[in-house]
């Protein structure tokens, strides 16, 4: 990425002012790549709608507005959101460099989204696919049900877990280390099913990598989830075995990585656990992200209300 000096460019080089903004998010904020990209995109599409008309120092609400106009139906209102989201961040950053003195965006209101509802599944459910996993059936089982049991267990997310490597594991202490979103890091505790499925399948993962020192290949010595070459098992993988696995529990589409998290969660407040320590668990930035999960356990309480009290029952 090429880094430009603000002082020395031109009024209308947009193009150099974003990836001052980029590089910023990398170095300073320390951003994950897919989010840098991420806004990469939503900038570059908003400067290659102005085409070069109006400098940075020239753009004004009415901009953003025909800008956002364009969006509509081309997009969800999620997206619209992000991209905006994306241009607000990047006029905010010119602002405290002084290089603009107004905020285009600030008066633009975000786009009115469907309420978000997590999918989840019930324990029942998640006991299911986590004994789905067959060792007289599936080579790679013992992997398998690792996977399922610290996802289920930790609440990571799959990029996470796909990242993990063997250092993060602490064993004596039955926790693990995950570096998440903004590279910020945070210790999980990890449940007895899930050390003893990552015991189970450790001597699997020695075999991969004999297998692949002996092809004269690189031994991925790193990380804790290996593919059939012995290379660290990727995103898409780690999502393909999930939804296989849950298509065969008879749990169709609705399983995915994300919904172990979602179900991780909902199970902990489920059963007592206070907000706070939920929202450290999942790594959310904000308690806000972590509310999202409350309606779903003010049903449950709503549930054993109607279950329990006498008043209920007249």
């Amino acid at each position: 990425m090429r880094y430009f000096s603000l002082n020395n460019m031109t009024d209308e080089d947009i193009s150099g002012y974003i990836e001052n903004f980029l590089e910023w998010l990398t170095i300073e904020k320390g951003y994950s790549l897919k989010t840098v990209d991420s806004y990469s995109r939503d900038l570059r599409e908003f400067s290659s709608f102005l085409q070069g008309q109006v400098n940075i120092k020239a753009i004004d609400t009415r901009n953003v507005r025909e800008y956002v106009y364009t969006l509509y139906g081309k997009n969800k209102s999620s997206s619209v959101a992000r991209k905006l989201s994306a241009m607000r961040s990047f006029f905010r950053y010119l602002i405290r460099e002084k290089v603009i003195g107004k905020d285009p965006v600030s008066s633009v209101s975000m786009p009115k989204q469907a309420k978000y509802i997590p999918v989840f599944l019930t324990v029942d459910e998640v006991f299911n696919l986590l004994e789905t996993p067959n060792p007289e059936t599936d080579v790679f089982a013992d992997r398998d049900r690792a996977i399922l049991e610290l996802l289920y267990s930790t609440g990571m997310r799959v990029s996470e877990l796909s990242s993990l490597d063997i250092n993060q594991l602490d064993f004596g202490t039955e926790m693990v280390r995950v570096t998440g979103k903004g590279n910020k890091e945070r210790l999980i505790p990890v449940g007895r099913p899930a050390i003893e499925a990552l015991q189970a399948y450790f001597s699997q993962r020695q075999e991969l990598i004999d297998n692949r020192i002996k092809r004269g290949q690189k031994p991925e010595l790193a990380a804790v989830f290996l593919n059939t070459r012995g290379g660290r098992l990727t995103v898409r993988s780690i999502e393909r075995l999930v939804k296989e696995h849950a298509q065969r529990a008879g749990l169709a589409a609705r399983v995915t990585p994300h919904a172990l998290r979602h179900s991780f969660a909902t199970h902990l407040l489920e059963m007592g656990a206070d907000l706070r320590s939920v929202q450290e668990l999942l790594g959310h930035v904000s308690l806000s992200t972590t509310q999202r999960y409350t309606h779903l356990t003010l049903d449950h309480l709503a549930e054993v209300y109607d279950k329990s009290h006498p008043m209920a029952k007249k």
